[in-house]
Formats: C-alpha cells, sequence, structure tokens
C-alpha cells in the first residue's frame, strides 16, 4: 500500500500539475512584485478621479464570481477578440489555453488580496508622515517610497503576497476559463482535482489535496511569523 501510495505521488499524473501550480505561483511572485506593489502605492498616494476606477477594477475578482470574471477576460483576450488577434497576427503570441493564461488567472485571483491591504496601510497618517518628511529632506518619490515608506509597511505587503500565492494556487473559476484544464498541459492542482473527481478517481484526489493543504500550512505559518503579535 505504502508503494502505491509512493507511485501515486511521483506519477507524472501528479507531479506535472504540481509542478505547474509551483511555476505559476512564481510567475505570480514576480508579476505582484512588479505590477501590484507599485499599484498599491498609486492607489496610496493619489486623489485623481481614475484612482476610483482603478480601485474598483482591483477589487472586482472579490466581488464578482471567478467562473465569470475567466469569461470576460476569455472575451476580451480570446484568439476571435481584436486584442488576441492582435498579439497572434503581429506577435505570434497566444495568451487563452496556455501558461501564460493560468499566470494571468493567477495574478487577477490575487491581486486584491495584496493591493487593498497594503492600499490601507500606505494611508495611514504616520506612513505619509513619514513620506513627506523624506520628501521635505529631499528625497524622490521612488527613493522615498523604496527607503522609507516600503519598509514600515513590509509585513503589510509580505502578508500580502503570501494571501495573493495562496489564492493563485488553489485557482480554480478564472483557470479554467483562461487555461482550458489541458490534459498535460493547464491542469493545474485544482483543476486537477476537479478531473480526479470526475473520472472517480478519489485516492489521486485525496493526494492532491494533501499537497494542497501542505502548502497552505506552509504559507499559515509564514503568515504567523511575519504577523507581529499582540503586545
Amino acid at each position: 500500500m505504502e508503494n502505491g501510495l509512493y507511485q501515486a505521488v511521483i506519477s507524472e499524473l501528479t507531479s506535472f500539475p504540481a509542478l505547474l501550480t509551483l511555476k505559476v505561483c512564481a510567475a505570480c511572485l514576480a508579476a505582484h512584485l512588479l505590477f501590484s506593489i507599485p499599484l498599491a502605492w498609486y492607489l496610496g498616494s493619489s486623489r485623481k478621479l481614475t484612482r476610483k476606477l482603478v480601485s474598483f477594477l482591483v477589487t472586482i475578482p472579490l466581488v464578482f464570481p471567478p467562473i465569470a470574471l475567466g469569461f470576460i477576460l476569455l472575451t476580451i483576450l480570446g484568439r476571435r477578440s481584436p486584442i488576441g488577434q492582435v498579439m497572434e497576427s503581429f506577435f505570434g503570441f497566444r495568451l487563452v489555453f496556455s501558461y501564460p493564461g493560468l499566470v494571468l488567472a493567477a495574478f487577477v485571483a490575487g491581486l486584491p488580496l495584496l493591493v487593498r491591504p497594503l492600499e490601507a496601510a500606505l494611508r495611514r497618517d504616520e506612513i505619509r508622515g513619514l513620506t513627506q518628511a523624506a520628501r521635505t529632506l529631499g528625497c524622490g518619490p521612488f527613493k522615498a517610497f523604496i527607503l522609507v515608506t516600503l519598509p514600515q509597511v513590509g509585513p503589510t505587503a509580505a502578508s500580502g503576497l503570501i494571501l495573493a500565492l495562496a489564492r493563485a494556487s488553489g485557482e480554480v473559476g478564472i483557470s479554467l476559463m483562461l487555461g482550458g484544464n489541458i490534459i498535460g498541459r493547464s491542469n493545474t492542482l485544482s483543476l486537477e482535482i476537479y478531473n480526479s473527481v470526475a473520472y472517480g478517481d478519489f485516492d489521486r484526489a485525496m493526494i492532491l489535496c494533501a499537497i494542497l493543504a501542505a502548502s497552505g500550512l506552509i504559507m499559515y505559518l509564514a503568515l504567523e511569523i511575519i504577523t507581529p503579535s499582540e503586545p
């Protein structure tokens, strides 16, 4: 029985979704560092009317059904859409039913879990005061953010990143639409659990759930370490 369990864990049917999910999460981490943190800084510092629109778009994944949001993104970015046709005709790049589509789905799903808490932290009076003091002493906006603001909200940013990655690892609805759940190509762990149940392979579904549970436990412990305890 132990040998059978070991073979089930290392089989390609299990290892491929696990490795694919890991790759998607790694790409999401890089995307959040490059885009989500600057986006939170913009929302936390801007008073322009466009901020409300951007804030609304960021919040949509929290209040809109994932499968419906995935369908909207599929309609906008699919091969028959103007954007999809331009990407494929001029750049030879197809977003949907591919690894980049999975990354986009996971990124969108986790976006508000990082941006909204970080935006709220950046709006705190003490953070704004330190930032203004740095600007008064000659720091530019970018330098003040990197050297003064970001270290002050570091725990919030780190917690948001972990939550966004946790959401990415368990994403189903948007990934199903943009990735297509193609076996051996775009079936992440969460999608493969669905496939296993559909095929009646409940043992493998339990193994895949155990892998997600283990990763979730690791992220929870990381959150406990990062989050400062109450005095």
